[in-house]
């Protein structure tokens, strides 16, 4: 009987590791790196596809949509991995991006096994997190084909939503759902159908690219600074200070003083420092440019 992932380009036998257990640990680091090599390029000659992925779910949350990332196992970690990255790096909600993975939460750090074979599961989830046809959904599989997020697609399409798709082969199952599908191809692991590999690194890769453009094309970044970067441990309290530091252009006491000022809003802060305004004529100028912080800094420069 012929098996459904024999045609797989993820689950096929890589002919340059063949002799992997034979090897000295570096040659087989050498191996795998030289595999990894690959990853970048397969992901550049997709440059297009990942462009109007991230314009039309740009488009969506701009409209208050929420950017909804499934999928199960290492993809399903992933989405939830850059979902949690977003608040602190860009001071958006927690619901702004969210991440949903087969088998739920407890997923994240202990396989649940089947349930990522079942389509109904993820409109399940979906439903639970109350999906609206302003919401945009972000289907992660390295095999293209994983039912739960095939069938969360589908639902979130009859819905009117945007859908896009991130997968390892060619031609996906999710590429024929999905209205903005992206397919990196990366060929066969270095360890064959162990798609946290390469696989996975791409859409990691992919991932980066998506969330951090749209919040660029939100405002949440200025020239290259995370204008709009959250206050909640030290290391982000000093990074925020070399940021109004640098945006502003005045040493790190006066940042940090005007920091405080602002109750630690950095987007305050550098406003503050420009202009000279207080608080409430700084949250007046970032209103009127709708919370953009980056077109308000050059309004005002």
């Amino acid at each position: 009987m012929k098996n459904q992932f024999t045609n797989l380009d993820t689950e096929r036998r890589n002919p340059d590791t063949m002799n992997l257990d034979q090897l000295s640990t570096v040659d087989i680091l050498a191996k795998i790196n030289n595999e990894d090599k690959k990853v970048a390029k397969a992901i550049e000659l997709q440059l297009e596809s990942i462009a109007n992925l991230v314009d039309a779910a740009s488009a969506a949350y701009s409209k208050g949509g929420r950017i909804i990332y499934m999928g199960a196992g290492t993809s399903g970690r992933l989405g939830i991995l850059d979902a949690s990255e977003c608040p602190p790096t860009f001071g958006v909600e927690h619901e702004d991006f969210t991440a949903l993975i087969a088998g739920g939460q407890s997923a994240m750090f202990k396989a649940v096994e089947g349930a990522e074979d079942h389509g109904k599961y993820g409109v399940k989830d979906l439903k639970e997190i109350n999906i609206t046809s302003k919401d945009f959904v972000i289907g992660l599989a390295a095999s293209g084909r994983t039912p739960y997020v095939i069938g969360a697609l589908e639902y979130a399409n009859s819905l009117g939503c945007g859908t896009g798709s991130i997968a390892c082969v060619t031609t996906s199952e999710l590429s024929k759902v999905a209205k903005y599908p992206v397919d990196v191809p990366v060929g066969p692991e270095a360890i064959t159908g162990s798609t946290r590999m390469k696989a996975g690194t791409a859409q990691k890769l992919v991932l980066n690219m998506v969330s951090s453009t749209i919040m660029i094309k939100a405002g949440k970044v200025y020239e290259n600074l995370m204008v709009d970067v959250t206050t909640s441990n030290e290391k982000l309290v000093d990074r925020a200070a070399r940021i109004v530091s640098e945006v502003v252009g005045c040493e790190m006491d006066k940042a940090m003083k005007l920091l405080n000022e602002s109750e630690m809003d950095v987007k305050l802060a550098i406003l503050k420092g420009i202009t000279g305004c207080d608080n409430k004529e700084c949250q007046e100028l970032l209103d009127k440019n709708n919370n953009n912080i980056a077109k308000t800094i050059r309004s005002v420069k």
